[in-house]
């Protein structure tokens, strides 16, 4: 009976990370039979679960929804981080007092050594606010679910430059970054990946027809936002060659419109800042040699921010050995 429970919670928790699961991967996943899957899908409807099934070489499983499901079934470290995340949430408007209320709600039904652990973390933990727009929490939820039903979304959008326009876009992730939410999508207007500030976007109702979801830009959305949303910010933009590998720069550099080798200790990147003072300022923190190739601005301000250095560390220096005071 006791291996028989613990079956159906994990079986349970199966349905529970993915939308669409075959007989077959159930089996596998399980280490059981085909039979006793469908035999362990009627003890969950039993329970109340709503399991939809499709008949078919090509049928399966999927969790449906229901007024009346019962309560998710955590383990330990599941419970610790929903409790950690509810405690932690930020940048959707409404979303710290909606927190604390499911984080009670769910202390109400965790035992004592996983209440201890959640309290203990809450003491320990400040959070240290942000400042940034909040996105409505219906709009957020109006776009995940055009995404998961791949429809096209329309909506009205404000530029950086605050310029108004309609957008018609087959929308493919939410970015959360910071305090702020991004929308990558594919603009069917421009042909291109385009990403969008979601406190900036008011979505319009019906959505449009489905669409075959394309391949993610770049093969990784969440730094082509990095890349997007601060190109898109900079004021002032340089090309440098760095005496570095390529992979080191990368990894240094939180944001860079291009890096291309030059060779295994050699390459160039497309950088940018508010000005060029500050540009200066970001590139010596990589701690690496560099050469300025287009911007003679940056050159002239990477001079006087050397020289002032210089003089600092002059007048910082202590008297040589044996030297006498004027």
């Amino acid at each position: 009976m006791l291996q028989t429970s613990a079956r159906l919670l994990r079986l349970l928790s199966l349905l529970e990370t993915r939308r669409d699961w075959t007989g077959a991967d159930l089996a596998g996943r399980l280490g059981v039979t085909a039979r006793t899957v469908r035999s362990d899908i009627g003890k969950l409807r039993e329970l109340g679960y709503p399991v939809e099934a499709a008949p078919g070489v090509q049928g399966g499983y999927r969790l449906g929804a229901g007024a009346q499901l019962p309560p998710l079934l955590l383990d330990d470290d599941e419970a610790v981080a929903v409790a950690v995340g509810l405690r932690t949430a930020t940048g959707v408007a409404g979303i710290a007092e909606t927190s604390v209320r499911a984080l009670a709600k769910l202390e109400q039904v965790l035992p004592s050594r996983l209440r201890h652990r959640v309290r203990a973390l809450q003491t320990a933990t400040v959070a240290v606010p942000g400042a940034g727009p909040a996105v409505d929490a219906d709009v957020l939820t109006a776009i995940a679910a055009a995404i998961r039903a791949s429809e096209r979304l329309r909506f009205d959008y404000t530029s950086h430059q605050r310029t108004p326009s309609r957008r018609d876009v087959e929308p493919h992730r939410l970015v959360s970054w910071g305090w702020r939410w991004y929308l990558v999508a594919w603009d069917t207007a421009r042909g291109d990946w385009r990403t969008f500030r979601v406190d900036r976007m008011t979505p319009k109702v019906p959505n449009g027809p489905r669409f075959a979801p394309r391949e993610p830009p770049e093969g990784d959305v969440a730094q082509f936002v990095q890349r997007n949303v601060g190109a898109a910010t900079w004021r002032f933009h340089a090309k440098v060659r760095l005496h570095a590998s390529a992979e080191r720069v990368r990894a240094r550099l939180p944001i860079a419109i291009a890096v291309t080798p030059e060779g295994p200790d050699r390459c160039v990147a497309e950088v940018g800042s508010d000005n060029a003072p500050m540009l200066g300022l970001h590139l010596g923190l990589l701690e690496v040699d560099f050469e300025v190739l287009d911007a003679p601005e940056l050159a002239g301000e990477l001079a006087k921010t050397g020289e002032r250095f210089l003089r600092a560390a002059r007048a910082g220096s202590p008297p040589a050995a044996g030297a006498v005071s004027p």
